[in-house]
């Protein structure tokens, strides 16, 4: 890749677009405010971006695109920085161009169950947003609440509703796009069905913001499920726990979130939060298992069924949360795994996903590679699609170990994940530090095949380059 320095004309230039306020240099900005804009929560990784330019709107996007596509300048898209894929940071630095200011809810359409927004506002603002009018929009990642509903786009982001209700993509009707030569288009249109030529929209989610910036989105939405039961189930055996899984939708139930948590991963959490959980000694996993509807007496039958699929299983006492409170905590835990693993260690994370049923022969084999090799894992996860987020603990491994013989291992989970029916990532994205292994999952023919998209859609390679493939 063949790109061109910035030059003080085109920092005027850029001043003259979005204002000399939102043009951050090294040297004009507050140091460490400064450096986020290089790092995102991928490991100790970071880049130093040349600018940072803060656009307000499309207009102002598609001027910094004509400008840079012109001069063969690298931009990177940026969202809130909390990707697991090192997708937003600037390996061949040149332009951060960060959507922060993107964040407004343009419109809550109540009459078709619909929204307009812009790439910067939060997740679970946007979920508290159309809540308020009974409506809801499932898709909520474990950073939602700091996340930005762009960054959740650019991954087709999951989290634990994605069991029953889907991931990202699945709720995204219409985008409005600005691609790297500065057009400004819209994908689709604001129809729950749409057979009109090739389906831009879905190629552009999941894309890690390298085809294009998203500017807005019209997200589908559903009403809002009143009643929820939440019961949190202790098992003796780690691959008990996700057999059982598989053994509930068998049953004929699908619950609105099904999480995985091995012990070391709820007692770190518990104890990062400080919040008090019992851990008897002979328990190895949890599942977190809710179910949620708009008839509680309909639910509690369903937990009844739940109960007797569990009762073939070696499991300890079940917690069934009884308040909103206790709700409140267990999901707590479950959310802030990731931040008690970066609080307790230096880690790199592996996003796998099988199908949920072949669970328990991934869990074995993650384990039986770290024996192996020689390092600790701590696993969690959404079990009910299969998504079993492998935290590698460095602890005690050497420098080169951890930077360079780890390569094999992790190849080699990867490996067992495409035998098992699976992929290298679930919904953190290949980025940068997985794209050394997307020839694990997919072929050359694909590959080339996206080259290309990436060719038509962006001729000079300048927007996040480097990333993918």
């Amino acid at each position: 890749m063949n790109f061109n320095a910035l030059t003080p004309e085109l920092i005027v230039a850029f001043e003259a677009i979005v204002g000399p306020t939102q043009v951050l240099t090294a040297q004009r900005a507050e140091a460490d405010a400064y450096a986020d804009y290089g790092r995102d929560h991928t490991e100790d990784l970071h880049f130093a971006p040349d600018v940072v330019l803060r656009p307000a709107n499309a207009e102002e996007i598609s001027q910094i695109m004509r400008l840079c596509h012109e001069h063969r300048i690298p931009v990177t898209p940026r969202g809130a920085g909390t990707g697991l894929s090192g997708g937003a940071l600037p390996i061949h630095n040149g332009v951060v161009l960060s959507t922060e200011r993107l964040n407004k809810i343009i419109q809550i359409d109540e009459r078709n169950l619909q929204a307009t927004v812009e790439p910067g506002v939060v997740n679970e603002a946007f979920q508290n947003a159309v809540k308020e009018v009974g409506l809801f929009y499932p898709p909520d990642p474990a950073s939602k609440g700091s996340c930005f509903l762009g960054g959740n786009l650019a991954h087709s982001s999951g989290g634990p509703k994605a069991v029953k209700y889907g991931t990202t993509r699945d709720y995204v009707l219409n985008l409005q796009v600005v691609l790297p030569t500065g057009d400004i288009i819209w994908t689709a249109a604001n129809t729950l069905k749409n057979s009109t030529g090739y389906n831009l929209t879905q190629l552009m989610v999941g894309s890690e913001g390298t085809l294009g910036i998203i500017t807005q989105v019209v997200f589908r939405l559903l009403p809002f499920p009143q009643q929820n039961i939440l019961m949190l189930v202790p098992f003796r055996r780690e691959e008990q726990a996700a057999e059982a899984v598989s053994a509930v939708f068998r049953a004929g139930i699908i619950p609105s979130g099904m999480e995985f948590m091995e012990r070391e991963a709820i007692a770190w959490s518990s104890n990062y939060l400080n919040i008090p959980l019992t851990l008897p000694a002979d328990i190895q996993a949890h599942l977190l298992i809710e179910l949620d509807g708009q008839d509680l007496d309909q639910l509690y039958k369903e937990a009844e069924q739940v109960y007797g699929v569990l009762e073939h299983y070696d499991v300890g006492e079940i917690l069934l949360a009884d308040n909103a409170t206790q709700k409140e905590e267990l999901w707590k835990i479950r959310r802030n795994i990731g931040n008690s693993v970066r609080y307790n260690s230096v880690y790199k994370e592996e996003d796998t996903v099988v199908p949920r049923a072949e669970l328990p022969a991934l869990l074995k084999g993650v384990k039986e590679i770290g024996a192996r090799y020689g390092f600790k894992s701590v696993c969690y996860g959404h079990a009910g699609d299969g998504n079993l987020h492998v935290n590698i603990i460095r602890g005690d491994l050497d420098d080169e170990m951890w930077n360079v013989g780890l390569r094999q291992p992790i190849t080699e989970i990867f490996e067992l994940c495409v035998r098992l029916g699976g992929t290298i990532s679930g919904e953190h994205g290949i980025g940068l530090v997985q794209k050394g292994y997307i020839g694990i999952a997919l072929p050359d023919t694909n590959l080339d095949l996206m080259r290309g998209i990436k060719k038509v859609f962006d001729p000079h390679g300048i927007l996040n380059p480097g990333k993918i493939f």
